[in-house]
């Protein structure tokens, strides 16, 4: 029975020791996307016309809200290593675009953190809505040693676990890992604890796969559909509408919740999650796949 319940039972005088059942207070969050098959985002679903799956075991949603405008935290992971030389200027350039956009535009709470990211991880701005202190922070990177992507999303994520709202990842990277420390694993696993969606933005200079590091670009791209988000693949040049992309789907998104029952609940696993649109197959869903469970008090 969830804290509700033990709250009405206690203003109707009943003593906490004799309510005879476990308290589950862990409300489960999904930021949902949803696009027809031409790619087109969907912001007119009801409530009614979701079906979400805990462990297999159906849940009722208590949380339904369209184009949700909880606060933005958006942690922006900029790639500083020897590879991004050439394009690191415009790169730069087009976050400080995105930036204004995500300050000046929804809800006023909205806040971004910035980090750089070579052979070591450096936090340039802890979350804020300054634009000028961010845009002083992108100026002066430049691009020499390796590349800790891991780390980045591994300490990044920490600093978003407690903020209310939504939590948002975007790096801007141009290949995959190099130096860390932390493994894939141990970042997904930060990612999905800090309810956090994740957006890479992979700059490839060609499309030729020839030169380019695909089992990084896959590694991203399993992160980004287990976390809800989704992988981009511009140039320089199509960096601005990337941006645009992201920053539509975000003010587009709904949000679904749930108090988790059935036998696994409260069991502190990782639980994988089913969001369904049974009257409607054709749909695409993007959602986080799971989430790490809270032990039953």
């Amino acid at each position: 029975m969830r804290l509700v319940a033990l709250l009405a039972l206690l203003s109707c005088g009943l003593p906490a020791q004799d309510a005879d059942f476990k308290i589950d207070v862990q409300l489960v969050r999904l930021l949902v996307s949803v696009k027809n098959p031409a790619g087109d985002l969907i912001g007119t679903l009801e409530k009614r016309d979701f079906a979400v799956f805990d462990k297999d075991v159906p849940q009722e949603i208590t949380v339904f809200e369209h184009q949700t405008t909880q606060p933005l935290s958006v942690t922006l992971l900029i790639d500083t290593s020897g590879s991004t030389a050439k394009d690191l200027k415009y790169e730069t350039v087009s976050l400080t675009r995105f930036l204004n956009a995500l300050v000046k535009e929804g809800n006023p709470d909205d806040a971004a953190s910035l980090y750089s990211f070579n052979d070591q991880v450096t936090l340039l701005n802890s979350f804020t809505r300054r634009l000028g202190r961010l845009e002083d922070s992108l100026r002066p990177l430049k691009a020499d040693a390796g590349t800790s992507l891991y780390d980045a999303i591994y300490l990044s994520s920490s600093a978003l676990r407690d903020r209310d709202g939504r939590h948002v990842i975007v790096v801007v990277t141009d290949g995959g890992d190099t130096t860390s420390t932390k493994r894939y694993a141990d970042a997904l696993a930060a990612a999905q604890k800090a309810d956090a969606v994740f957006f890479p933005i992979v700059v490839v200079p060609i499309t030729n796969p020839a030169g380019r590091n695909l089992g990084g670009e896959h590694a991203l791209e399993t992160l980004a559909q287990s976390t809800g988000g989704r992988s981009f693949y511009p140039t320089v040049n199509e960096l601005d509408r990337t941006f645009a992309d992201i920053l539509r789907e975000l003010r587009t998104q709904y949000l679904i919740g749930y108090y988790p029952h059935g036998p696994a609940a409260g069991d502190g696993k990782y639980h994988r999650v089913r969001l369904e649109i049974p009257q409607r197959p054709d749909l695409h869903i993007s959602t986080r796949a799971g989430y790490y469970g809270v032990v039953s008090r």
